[in-house]
């Protein structure tokens, strides 16, 4: 049996207006708050690996467990914003990766639905070129230059484009 409407579950219209909504709202409560780094200043600045990461992790701690160790050149109180503050964005990120994955996947999966349909509207196309009604051979023509005119490749024809 084929596997088609692999896309079962759809968002309706009204959860796609309230999502672009949503993200709308994202972005203004963000909009001013947000680096937008060139990328000579993404690769200057990095970010800091695993290893560094661990690095402030421990300072952090003996600043808070030992205060009487920690440098009176380093502004603790900015330390600790700037500490939760990339806590809490790197919660989000996690999550908006997450509902960005699944956002994906959705849509591989309505894309995979689309192409399959096509496939078969084509060869109903096809057949009906062979009946000579009226519409269908410039129907099959035009939709025919999709495909390779070359003998088949090994490249599946099930792959869609997912990077929309």
């Amino acid at each position: 049996m084929p596997l088609d409407n692999l896309g079962m579950q759809k968002l309706t219209p009204d959860a796609i207006l309230a999502t672009i909504d949503l993200v709308n709202q994202l972005d203004a409560a963000l909009g001013s708050d947000m680096v937008n780094l060139s990328p000579e200043e993404r690769q200057k600045y990095g970010s800091i690996n695993e290893q560094n990461k661990l690095l402030v992790n421990k300072v952090k701690e003996y600043q808070s467990n030992q205060p009487k160790l920690a440098s009176p050149d380093v502004d603790w109180d900015k330390f600790k914003e700037d500490y939760q503050a990339r806590e809490a964005i790197e919660g989000i990120v996690l999550r908006l990766k997450e509902i960005i994955k699944g956002l994906e996947n959705t849509k591989i999966m309505h894309d995979y639905d689309n192409y399959h349909d096509s496939l078969l509207d084509y060869a109903y196309a096809e057949y009906k070129t062979g009946t000579k009604q009226a519409g269908y051979e410039t129907k099959y023509t035009e939709l025919r230059q999709f495909f390779n005119k070359s003998p088949r490749s090994t490249k599946n024809t099930t792959d869609t484009d997912t990077a929309e």
